[in-house]
């Protein structure tokens, strides 16, 4: 929640989601399926409510949630760009599992924001994976944060807030 709150601390509009597994109280994330599902309805909500078309949302998250989120994209979910926050390239320890199969059609303006520390990907892996990605890729190194960012935070937040105001101002409504 801090993260979304230093967001938001900017002026812009942040909306926070969570999953049905969470919602549940469940440990076990939903099947990839209702996950992007879920993001899907809660994007169109969004844009009801502040009277846009979803393509003019960035959509994104912290680990799954903004892999789930730009899978979404690339499955045909309108969106003006991705915020992807210690996007979960591969699990610890595991880099031949790849969660990249998405990334050819992910072709909006990209935001990857990782701790130089984290162990989901190192910087040479996820540098090298977005190549795949047709859309402009921004990536944003936390130096000494893992993938939890902890103290780090605040700095992601303000990388987000200075990429969005360099990519897409005028624009956002809230940027400068």
């Amino acid at each position: 929640m801090a993260f979304a709150d230093a967001v938001a601390q900017s002026g812009l509009v942040v909306e926070r989601m969570d999953f049905p597994y969470r919602l549940a109280g469940r440990r076990r994330p939903d099947p990839p399926a209702v996950l992007e599902a879920t993001v899907r309805t809660r994007a169109a909500e969004l844009a009801h409510r502040l009277g846009v078309s979803s393509d003019q949302l960035l959509l994104g998250g912290r680990s799954m949630g903004g892999r789930i989120c730009s899978q979404a994209v690339a499955a045909g979910l309108g969106a003006g760009g991705l915020v992807l926050v210690s996007y979960p390239l591969h699990p610890p320890g595991r880099p031949e599992r790849l969660r990249t199969a998405h990334f050819s059609a992910l072709d909006v303006p990209c935001l990857f924001v990782s701790g130089s520390k984290d162990t989901f990907a190192d910087p040479s892996e996820l540098e090298s994976a977005t190549r795949a990605v047709p859309g402009h890729v921004t990536h944003v190194w936390i130096d000494g944060a893992d993938h939890g960012l902890g103290r780090h935070v605040v700095n992601a937040a303000e990388a987000v807030v200075r990429w969005i105001e360099e990519t897409f101002s005028p624009h956002v409504p809230g940027t400068r």
